[in-house]
Parts: C-alpha cells; sequence; structure tokens
C-alpha cells in the first residue's frame, strides 16, 4: 500500500479509500451486502493497507456507520485509520432531518459518533451543498464540532467550485475551520471537475477523493451498460443512466479496453491508475462488493501509465453536462 497526506494536512491516507455504502442493510437496496457477508472485504482491505474508510448516515439509514464501526474496531487500529463519515440527506421525512443547518448537522455528527462506536471524527464531510442553509451557519457549525473535539477535519463534496470557494473564503475570513478535502465526481468518462474544480482544490491545498472513480461499474467492465449482463446493482440503480448517458463515452471505453489489453491488465486498474496520476487526487473511493475487485484496486497503486497511454485515454472526451451535484 502507498500512502500520503491528505491535502496540505498532516494526515497521513492511503492511496485507496474504501467506500462502505455497499455494507449495511440489503432493505436499503438489493445490492448492499449485510453484515456478515461485509465482514471479509473490511479485513483484506486493512490486511492490505488501506487505512482509509468513506461512509454516511444516509447509507443503510445509519446500518453502514455500524458495520463500519464494528468491523474497524474488531481488523483494525483505530489509531492508525482515518473514519470519514458524512451528512446532509435526509434519514426520514420528517422536519430536521436533511440539510446543513445548525440543528440537523450537530445531530447528525452526535448520531455518526453513537454508529460508529467513536469518541472523534476523524474528517467529518458535507455529502453536499445546501442552497437554503446560509454558509455562514453551516460553517460555524462544523467549527463548533471540531472545537468541541467531536470532529478532527472537516471535508466538502460535490458542489461547484465557486461555491466551494465562498465557504473556503468565508472560513478564513471568520477564522472557522477550513475543509481539507473535497469529494467529487471524477472519473475517466466524468471529466468537468477538470475546469474549475480540480485546479482549485490544487491551488488552496485541498485532498480530493474522487466517489464513482469506476464509474459506476462502467470503468470496470470498459462497456456500456447491457441488460442481458447486468449486476445486481446496476438492474436497481437508476442513477447510471441519468449519470452516463453521453455519445462519447462508448469512444472513452473502447480507448481504455485498447489500453488495458496491450498492458494485459484489467481496464479496472487502468481507470484508477489514470485517476491516481493525477497530481490533486489523494485516493479515490472504491466501492466493491467482490474480494477480487479489492485486489484489482490495489494492484493498480503500481500501474504508471505513459504519456502516450494517458492520452490515447483522454483523447475521446467530449464535454458533459455538470453531473452528481
Amino acid at each position: 500500500m502507498n500512502y500520503t497526506r491528505l491535502g496540505h494536512t498532516g494526515l497521513t491516507v492511503s492511496r485507496l479509500c474504501l467506500g462502505c455504502m455497499s455494507y449495511g442493510d440489503s432493505q436499503w437496496r438489493p445490492w448492499v451486502l449485510d453484515e456478515e457477508a461485509a465482514r471479509p472485504f473490511f479485513r483484506k482491505a486493512i490486511e492490505s493497507g488501506i487505512t482509509f474508510f468513506d461512509t454516511a448516515d444516509q447509507y443503510s439509514l445509519g446500518v453502514s456507520e455500524e458495520v463500519t464501526g464494528r468491523a474497524l474496531r474488531e481488523y483494525g487500529n483505530l489509531d492508525e485509520i482515518v473514519v470519514a463519515p458524512k451528512g446532509f440527506f435526509s434519514m426520514t421525512d420528517r422536519p430536521n432531518m436533511g440539510g446543513l443547518a445548525r440543528k440537523h448537522l450537530v445531530q447528525a455528527c452526535e448520531d455518526s459518533l453513537r454508529r460508529l462506536g467513536v469518541e472523534t471524527i476523524d474528517l467529518y464531510q458535507i455529502h453536499r451543498y445546501d442552497p437554503n442553509t446560509p454558509i455562514e451557519e453551516t460553517l460555524e457549525a462544523l467549527d463548533l464540532l471540531v472545537r468541541q473535539g467531536k470532529v478532527r477535519y472537516i471535508g466538502a463534496s460535490s458542489m461547484y467550485a465557486w461555491q466551494l470557494a465562498q465557504m473556503l473564503s468565508a472560513s478564513e475570513r471568520k477564522g472557522w475551520a477550513r475543509f481539507v478535502s473535497m469529494q467529487n465526481h471524477y472519473n475517466l468518462i466524468y471529466r468537468e471537475e477538470e475546469r474549475e474544480m480540480m485546479p482549485l482544490c490544487e491551488a488552496e491545498g485541498l485532498g480530493v477523493i474522487p466517489w464513482s472513480p469506476l464509474a459506476r461499474g462502467l470503468l470496470a467492465r470498459a462497456q456500456t451498460p447491457d441488460t442481458t449482463t447486468a449486476t445486481a446493482r446496476a438492474e436497481t440503480d437508476t442513477l447510471t443512466a441519468r449519470l452516463y448517458d453521453h455519445p462519447s463515452d462508448e469512444a472513452v471505453l473502447v480507448a481504455l479496453r485498447e489500453v488495458a489489453e496491450n498492458r494485459g491488465v484489467s481496464p479496472a486498474e487502468v481507470s484508477l491508475a489514470w485517476l491516481l496520476s493525477k497530481p490533486a487526487v489523494t485516493a479515490p473511493i472504491i466501492g466493491v462488493t467482490k474480494l477480487a475487485h479489492l485486489d484489482a484496486a490495489v494492484r493498480a497503486l503500481d500501474l504508471d501509465l505513459s504519456e502516450e497511454e494517458i492520452e490515447t485515454l483522454e483523447a475521446p472526451y467530449q464535454p458533459h453536462a455538470v453531473r452528481g451535484h
């Protein structure tokens, strides 16, 4: 395993982050693995050297955090591990159960602490931007959580670059805790983040931890969705078609297959190696429900792509509409 610093902080993280949305309660999503089935993935991840784990209160409506917390306490050393939950999305349809208002954000953090079974959250992330709450209210609430010792670092997730810039500026003016990371939608067939967000994160010293680095499996299979061979997740996942429907995507997948075949490795390894070659990227968030996929992700750390291979992969890309906010 390779390790690096998260942005300009002194916090050390593995160059792969295990996304824990796939572990929890299958009643929430049919492709989610229950606790007993999920345990081997945590054990394998820790044995492979992964120390960075992403989850959220929304995943399995809290069960993912419970499963994650128990597994990390059993298989890992919490002093070495970085646990990174998120809050924003509504847990129920009742008032004050979602968003980034002070009331919900503080409640959500305290609930995540309880479910994870930890005294302090290493990296607490806002899951999205909240247009209905003043950014000062959100940032002051996050600063409060840091000063109370409930949170060590804070991170942001998908939003426009100008929104992140406003929030960073407000934190600096007020002397509040500042975001140290951005979890954004970024992969080989969705690269709109390269226009504004990635340069902003590099300039401001934020670590980038992209979600959906394999485009919900499309880059792992290197083919567009096929209903005859669809996975359990693909059969019930309506978001994939909304995120990845650009005509140029197929050309990118063709280039990916070419590079992977020439190298004798899987398309997933090439896709992750491409992401890891980007200076701003700290650790892609990988979601796996097969142990072989976790092995492939670890192998990607040792795959160095040439300039010619990167050019082949990137050449077919065409501008997309903004997706994932």
